[in-house]
């Protein structure tokens, strides 16, 4: 291989990619909170402790709680998105292991949507719970969003409201991941996952944003 063809190689393996959300012209404005619907998904206690505990679950809670309680205070509409995975299972939403962690937990008019699936719209009553909120498919509609897992239903669910004609934007400090082994058998620990994860995202379902305060009530 030649100089030339070295540093082109390099080059090209280190420069950022343009973002498929440029080529397309999609807005890249963060929304402003009082003018969203805050979509909570899976903030349960099954990523707390045992089998699926998650780097950075409590971290990540705290944040979801202050993103809830300026939500909150700006008039937002909340809705929870909770995992049945059936009875004794880690997700089991009839036990504590399964249940909304209390720090987040819906109060007296927030819907709770149960799913199955990573995408919180696949068989659910999600389309229609927004639809009832004035946020129909297809309105282009701020949805703001967080939780756990990110590369699981936090990027599925992304997808599924971008595909639905939503504008959905994750907030980064208030989601978390852990740790998986590759394809290959190496070990890809959750911080590299969780930064891949909200790369995705930001390609082209929505936006990321680091914190809730970056977002405008």
């Amino acid at each position: 291989m030649t100089a030339d063809a070295t540093t082109h190689s390099t080059t090209h393996a280190t420069t950022p990619s343009v973002p498929l959300r440029e080529v397309m012209g999609l807005d890249g404005r963060p929304p402003r909170l009082g003018e969203s619907v805050l979509v909570l998904i899976d903030f349960q206690n099954t990523y707390r402790t045992g089998v699926m505990a998650l780097e950075g679950a409590e971290e990540a809670l705290a944040a979801g709680a202050r993103l809830l309680a300026r939500a909150r205070a700006a008039g937002t509409p909340v809705i929870h998105v909770i995992n049945d995975g059936g009875e004794n299972s880690p997700y089991d939403i009839r036990a504590h292991i399964g249940s909304i962690s209390e720090q987040v937990a819906p109060v007296e008019g927030e819907p709770v949507v149960v799913k199955f699936f990573p995408n919180s719209f696949h068989a659910t009553d999600l389309e229609k719970t927004l639809a009832d909120l004035g946020f129909a498919p297809g309105s282009g509609k701020d949805l703001v969003l967080a939780g756990f897992m990110t590369h699981m239903c936090v990027t599925f669910t992304a997808q599924g409201a971008f595909n639905l004609g939503y504008r959905p934007t994750v907030v980064a400090d208030a989601t978390a991941t852990r740790s998986l082994a590759a394809p290959d058998g190496s070990a890809v620990p959750a911080a590299a996952l969780q930064t891949a994860a909200l790369t995705a995202i930001t390609d082209v379902f929505g936006l990321v944003v680091p914190t809730a305060d970056s977002l405008l009530d």
